[in-house]
């Protein structure tokens, strides 16, 4: 370590402190100090006009050992300078030196601390030191700065924070720990409250573990502290004014948090632990005990209401993150417009997870973009310095498992799990500094895991001297009993009835349980979803009224073809606002990207709000949309939705529209989170192409797909997916349909392949206009925004509806023999070959929405054509892709043959020649 390397990061208040005292009475300071501060007022010219300015200089001139600088320095004063280091040091460092860990002493680490190391030696001890000003002390010897360091720095918690760009932030640290040696003082009440707290976390964990022998449950034993931090927490963030609060984490301690930070009736666990059957139809078959939410009010200590949700997650670890900030984010739109800190968002990791998962750093890079920021996540590690089977040497590379958090300068709490009053200290401080600075904090909890990965699971297989050194190890709990009782804050007799009462609490709950014969899930955020039902198959195919009157679109279609005046934009913007213009007013042509745009309008006009991100939707990836288009010279950005705001009649929705970081898995959580805490908003994620949302598979296969079977929750999620054969290459081609139909049972979700304009500003309506909410999948086109031929009317967007099924257009029902099949842009290209060869005798029938299934419309329109003696299916996609399998296995209706390309390993040919023959060759089939 370079000598004097830290003072250049010092504060200058030191310096000005004495320097004050200098210019009021130069005789009353040290007379080193006065030598240094005459030299400084000697060359005030070449230092600058005041000593924060020239503080810097004058330490890099000490630092270099300069003559001119040192020759009227005192050994005092060098030591002084040495002294200033040594706190930065610490201040920088000493979270290394830290006691944070339950099981061991940590390993030596470097930087060293020792004093030898910034000039001094054991033999200063003694002497007193002005230095002490600036940790908060008189003058003071060094030995009592040595200790208030270690106190402060190196005790059961460690901080990090001094890599913090934000100086305002470093001081803001620098000065809160320094309170009471970077301790919180409890009060007698206080301290009971929380060895109550930590003596549920604890005997709920011994009780399950005696009456459910050998089951899961991922017990919390070893991080019971958790528990305490959390409620302590929860009670402080209702006095900073916090109103909604929304948690999300893995499942070790989950039943612990449910039962005793949540309020759950542990009634209701013991049903989950015994199996029963659910109270409900037999269409939802729920999830294991570790995975459920729930959302409940609780009424604090001080009378402060708090409205908190735990979000049902599956077992993929992180995943939960991005769905808690979409949540939090809707709420934040919602309840908390004047003061977003109102909401609380809250992740609980893992330590092997937070380090392990690139989910993390997608979510990560969210905290500070405007569509995707919640005001600052405080972020708790439950380490248990082991993952799975796996020690943490094996599984990260980085020496903290939170080192991901200087990603974006955030601060890192490290706390002993072991020490109750450190972890409580630790969560209020980060609940402070969220509060204060609005920014992400992390906890890291470090404490162990008393049984393996599960409890059926031999964790000494492969830890055999850490699980000894556990065998051994005394519970937070007792550990903290102890030392109130040497305190004299209780005693052993209360400490006993304490831990009787709560488990006759257990038992009485247990044996009550036991009298019911069902589980009963609870809906999870009930405010939000009163009014919504569930739906069922008829319901799901039932028409809706989606029209429109022709006067409100043609309001919003002024907006929607007007630039401002005054303002420079490029003739290409123009153009396309002009052709717009000239498409509705004059030749009463809507292409898709218009009927999208009046679709919102629409939406926005009857109250609902409107949501969409993406990569590059603002443009439109096809430069389609051009909802916000900036000015040539300024980059100003118009936002032509912006404008209903302006028009009485219109301006009832909030219409949100964000370009969103190049992440697929994170923002589409956060955008599934979104909607399911916000059912009046049409919130919608679209994909750059449609095979991007392979990035995000884990979202669509444990939540989208499920989430309503699982744990009773709705979502109205819409995905565009850009999907077409065009020669292109394997990438970009297909959004593999062929993926989300596997998925489709049971009612969980719409897919969609709309073929018009006017089919789909219907299907977006009807999307809102129902009284209940599915996730709805859009395959939408690339080649077919602009096609000549993809045009509707104003009339057909006013009085349609959206058509699950359409039936051919031109060819006249009784000279049909051949009815065809097909979904999507690929029935344009059979239309022109039809048109080309003049046959009257094939009807081409676009089936509109593959999930679920139109039966009875396509019923109607095979008798519709009574003399028709072949039925295709054809399709641009291979064999083993697309929609055939589903339809083959779904559709018996009629016998029908295949035609399309043969199976391949990959969706197209990276041959433009290759590619168009093959699909050339599919058409001729279907007219041979």
């Amino acid at each position: 370590m370079d000598k004097y390397s830290f003072l250049n990061a010092a504060s200058t208040a030191f310096f000005g402190d004495l320097y004050d005292k200098y210019l009021e009475n130069p005789d009353a300071i040290e007379p080193s100090w006065r030598a240094f501060f005459q030299g400084f007022d000697f060359g005030q010219e070449q230092y600058g006009s005041s000593i924060e300015e020239a503080v810097p200089v004058m330490v890099q001139q000490v630092v270099n050992n300069d003559a001119a600088a040192t020759s009227g320095l005192s050994e005092k004063v060098k030591k002084e300078f040495g002294v200033l280091n040594l706190i930065n040091a610490y201040r920088t460092y000493g979270h290394l030196h830290a006691q944070i860990s339950p099981l061991s002493e940590r390993e030596s680490l470097l930087p060293s601390l020792s004093l030898e190391n910034f000039g001094l030696s054991s033999n200063d001890l003694a002497i007193v030191f002005d230095a002490a000003s600036e940790i908060g002390l008189p003058p003071s010897p060094l030995s009592t700065i040595v200790n208030t360091l270690k106190a402060t720095y190196c005790q059961s918690v460690g901080v990090e924070y001094q890599y913090i760009r934000d100086e305002q932030v470093r001081k803001w640290f620098d000065k809160r720990l320094q309170q009471h040696n970077n301790t919180t003082q409890l009060s007698k009440e206080q301290k009971l409250h929380l060895l109550k707290k930590l003596n549920e976390a604890t005997s709920f964990e011994n009780f399950l573990h005696t009456k459910y022998v050998g089951q899961k449950r991922f017990s919390l034993e070893g991080n019971d502290s958790l528990v305490a931090g959390l409620d302590f927490l929860v009670e402080a963030a209702a006095d900073k004014g916090v109103t909604h609060l929304v948690l999300g984490m893995a499942h070790r301690g989950r039943l612990n948090v449910l039962a005793n930070v949540f309020g759950k009736n542990p009634q209701d666990i013991f049903s989950e632990f015994d199996g029963k059957d659910y109270e409900m139809d037999d269409w939802f078959d729920g999830d294991v005990k570790y995975h459920l939410g729930i959302s409940s009010e609780r009424v604090t200590q001080s009378g402060k209401k708090v409205d908190m949700n735990l979000v049902p997650n599956p077992s993929h670890l992180e995943t939960v993150a991005a769905v808690v900030g979409g949540i939090m984010r809707a709420k934040q739109d919602h309840y908390c417009q004047e003061d977003n800190r109102k909401g609380l968002p809250i992740i609980i990791h893992g330590d092997a997870a937070v380090s392990g998962q690139g989910i993390v750093y997608e979510t990560v890079q969210m905290c500070g973009l405007p569509g995707f920021t919640t005001a600052g996540t405080i972020h708790i590690v439950v380490n248990n310095q082991v993952g799975f089977t796996t020690n943490y040497t094996d599984s990260r590379s980085s020496l903290y498992c939170t080192d991901i958090a200087k990603v974006n300068d955030s601060p890192v709490l490290h706390v002993n799990a072991d020490d109750a009053e450190a972890v409580v200290h630790t969560f209020l401080l980060a609940l402070e500094y969220r509060q204060h600075f609005g920014k992400d904090v992390y906890i890291d909890l470090v404490g162990y895991r008393k049984y393996g990965h599960n409890e059926g699971d031999e964790p000494r297989f492969t830890q055999p001297k850490m699980y000894k050194t556990i065998g051994k190890h005394d519970n937070p709990r007792n550990i903290y009993a102890q030392k109130l009782i040497a305190e004299g804050v209780v005693n052993q007799a209360a400490l006993t009835a304490m831990e009787n009462n709560y488990k006759a609490k257990l038992d009485n709950d247990l044996e009550t349980s036991r009298k019911e014969p069902l589980t009963v899930i609870k809906p999870f955020m009930q405010t939000e979803w009163q009014g919504f039902e569930l739906a069922n198959p008829e319901t799901m195919l039932k028409k809706v009224n989606t029209q429109i009157s022709k006067e409100t679109l043609t309001e919003i279609a002024t907006l929607l073809t007007e630039l401002p005046e005054g303002k420079n934009f490029m003739n290409k913007v123009k153009k396309v606002v002009a052709d717009r213009k000239e498409g509705f007013f004059q030749n009463n042509h809507i292409d898709w990207g218009m009927a999208e745009l009046l679709a919102y309008g629409s939406l926005l006009a009857e109250g609902f709000d409107v949501r969409l991100t993406g990569e590059d939707v603002q443009r439109g990836t096809f430069s389609h949309r051009h909802v916000v288009v900036k000015t040539d010279d300024t980059e100003e950005a118009h936002n032509f939705l912006h404008q209903l705001k302006k028009k009485d009649s219109l301006a009832k929705g909030n219409f949100y529209i964000y370009n969103s970081l190049l992440s697929e898995y994170g923002v589409l959580g956060y955008e599934y989170g979104y909607a399911m805490a916000s059912p009046n908003t049409l919130t919608i994620w679209e994909a750059q192409f449609g095979d991007f949302s392979n990035g995000a598979q884990i979202m669509l296969d444990q939540y989208i797909s499920c989430g309503e079977d699982k744990w009773k929750v709705q979502d109205g999620l819409v995905m565009l997916l850009p999907h077409g054969y065009e020669g292109q290459g394997a990438e970009h081609s297909s959004a593999r349909i062929e993926r989300y139909l596997q998925l489709c049972a049971e009612n969980n979700m719409y897919v969609t392949n709309c073929t018009t304009p006017a089919n789909f500003f219907h299907l977006l309506r009807r999307q809102m206009i129902t009284n209940f909410r599915k996730p709805l999948v859009v395959f939408t086109p690339k080649s077919l925004l602009r096609h000549p031929q993809v045009i509707s009317t104003v009339e057909d967007l006013a009085t349609g509806q959206f058509e699950e099924v359409l039936k051919d257009p031109v060819v006249a029902a009784e000279k049909v023999k051949r009815v065809v099949f097909c979904s999507g842009r690929f029935y344009y290209d059979l239309y022109a070959e039809r048109e080309k060869l003049g046959r009257e005798d094939v009807a081409l029938v676009r089936i509109e929405q593959l999930f679920p299934l139109p039966v009875a419309q396509l019923q109607e329109v095979i008798a519709l054509y009574a003399n028709a003696t072949e039925y295709i299916w054809a399709q641009e996609e291979p064999k083993n892709m697309g929609a055939y399998g589903y339809m083959l296995m779904n559709f018996d209706l009629v016998k029908w043959r295949y035609v399309g390309t043969p199976a391949y390993a990959a969706p197209a040919s990276g041959s433009h020649t290759r590619d168009r023959k093959r699909h050339n060759a599919v058409i001729a089939k279907v007219f041979e």
